[in-house]
């Protein structure tokens, strides 16, 4: 037993593989993006299921007293940085009789070396309990955050500015509201507001609010986009058109301190389209905290909460589901309504709810999805304890998969001859490209044909290979070199008695522009 849950383990331990590239460097073209890949005949997608990491939570709750005693709440962020993992999140702490609501929720930090094994510093910042010797961020002032998103800005010239959080913080009207308050930092560990605002009893003055004075969940995810930054929220409120319950909005920043009071609608559930009336914003099938977002290059992936609503709190819960964006506005479902990742069982850490905290990292041949839990089943009742990071694992980069689809060939002795089952990808721009295939299956009786067009698909002379090997990043290796038209597209086929074994999960471009 012993030796089992030994090879069990190193099954999820990631890889050291120096010889990998970074694909958030490079343009991927995904086998689930019709945009990228529009052009295909007798293939057909599967997607593929995360499956958790055995070591989850592989961040938990604090002893009785620390800053995350009641509550580890993954409305945060992973990012690799200087050769080790960072991790941002919001701690809940177990004063069930302080006075300030807000104040229990604050932002703190972990790190790791390996994105597995986590360690919670004590950074010697923030006094709580009576001393510094916890793992609190400084944000200058006591505030209470209930969500929170980091990025590193490596093109901001400022290096006070080099990180940036975009945060959930409540303000008071006639009732208790959310809204955005940004941060930024020289380290992620020491910060400041964009403004020189101070908080009220941990909440943001009416007067001092960056975006509209209603109610708005920002931070579900932080990114940067043609020039500006983004953040993905959610709220109820009317749009173009009234949707059913919480839908994903987006605000917009040119300079990460002054935000759009406009905002865009950038994704709809389908059920979502018909509105079951006021007051009945929990129920039914809509969009929970907006899009966590992983920005790679030429297309965007997504991870949105996929809340299942319901008249009462003890039937409401929460999956998560996939999304992506070719144009950092609009984001679309690649699988209709389909569930990337399902709640824990009942009896589980992560029962109930699934939270898309904003971590995505290629380690090795896996990739790891970081999220959190929230059972909102409880909501109303008597406080639980919450939370936790978890991880979701896939195949590095391999999300989904295009494969032979025989469906069409007819049975029998209707049986066609053999339909040639390809692609034909969008025209790109490039100068001396480089190319690489994610792909498993292939060997001698399982081949792809990998051959170089113009715009207009005429083959062009002496571009063509053909690819026999399994793995995450193969290189495309051309007979000849030359001047390549100025737009190009690739062509693939799938060959060989075995063709039906090959799974494509992505293709990348490595450009000199």
């Amino acid at each position: 037993m012993k030796l089992l849950l030994t090879a069990f383990l190193m099954a999820f331990t990631p890889v050291i593989a120096a010889d990998l590239f970074d694909e958030t460097k490079a343009l991927t073209f995904f086998a689930f993006d019709n945009v990228a890949i529009p052009h295909t005949q007798n293939l057909r997608l599967q997607m593929r299921q995360p499956v958790r990491h055995p070591a989850n939570p592989i961040l938990q709750r604090g002893a009785p007293g620390r800053p995350d005693a009641h509550g580890v709440q993954f409305y945060g962020s992973v990012i690799h940085d200087g050769g080790r993992y960072r991790m941002w999140y919001v701690a809940f702490d177990d004063v069930v009789n302080s006075k300030i609501a807000s104040a229990r929720w604050r932002a703190a930090y972990a790190e790791s070396a390996d994105g597995v094994n986590w360690l919670k510093p004590d950074l010697g910042l923030v006094e709580f309990g009576g001393n510094k010797n916890n793992n609190l961020i400084d944000v200058g002032a006591a505030w209470g955050f209930v969500n929170l998103k980091v990025i590193k800005d490596d093109s901001d010239p400022d290096p006070t500015r080099r990180y940036k959080m975009t945060t959930h913080v409540y303000y008071q009207h006639h009732t208790r509201l959310g809204t955005l308050l940004p941060f930024v930092s020289a380290d992620g560990l020491t910060w400041k507001p964009v403004k020189a605002v101070q908080p009220i009893k941990a909440e943001l003055r009416r007067e001092d609010l960056l975006v509209p004075g209603f109610h708005l969940e920002p931070c579900g995810g932080l990114y940067q986009w043609d020039g500006q930054y983004f953040l993905t929220a959610q709220n109820a409120m009317p749009s173009t058109h009234h949707y059913q319950g919480r839908v994903v909005r987006l605000h917009r920043s040119a300079d990460f301190v002054n935000w759009s009071a406009t905002s865009t609608l950038a994704f709809v559930r389908t059920a979502q389209h018909a509105y079951l009336g006021a007051g009945r914003s929990r129920e039914g099938e809509q969009n929970h905290e907006g899009i966590s977002v992983w920005p790679r290059q030429n297309v965007l992936l997504g991870i949105y909460g996929r809340w299942h609503g319901a008249a009462d709190w003890k039937d409401v819960t929460v999956d998560l589901g996939l999304v992506l964006s070719n144009d950092g506005h609009n984001f679309r479902e690649p699988k209709h309504e389909w569930t990337f990742l399902e709640r824990g069982k009942d009896g589980q850490w992560d029962q109930g709810g699934v939270l898309q905290g904003q971590g995505f990292e290629n380690i090795g041949e896996k990739t790891f999805i970081y999220y959190g839990a929230w059972d909102p089943r409880a909501t109303g009742g008597p406080e639980v304890k919450r939370g936790g990071v978890g991880i979701a694992v896939l195949p590095r980069d391999r999300f989904a998969d295009l494969m032979v689809d025989t469906s069409g060939e007819g049975p029998g002795d209707y049986q066609l001859p053999q339909v040639t089952s390809e692609l034909v990808t969008q025209s790109i721009t490039v100068k001396k490209p480089r190319f690489f295939i994610n792909a498993e299956g292939l060997g001698a009786e399982a081949k792809l044909r990998i051959e170089l067009l113009d715009h207009q698909e005429k083959l062009i002379p002496h571009y063509s290979f053909i690819m026999e090997g399994t793995g995450h990043q193969m290189p495309v290796e051309w007979t000849t070199s030359g001047v390549l038209p100025d737009r190009v597209r690739l062509k693939i086929t799938f060959e060989g008695k075995r063709r039906n074994d090959i799974r494509l999960s992505a293709i990348y471009v490595k450009t000199d522009f």
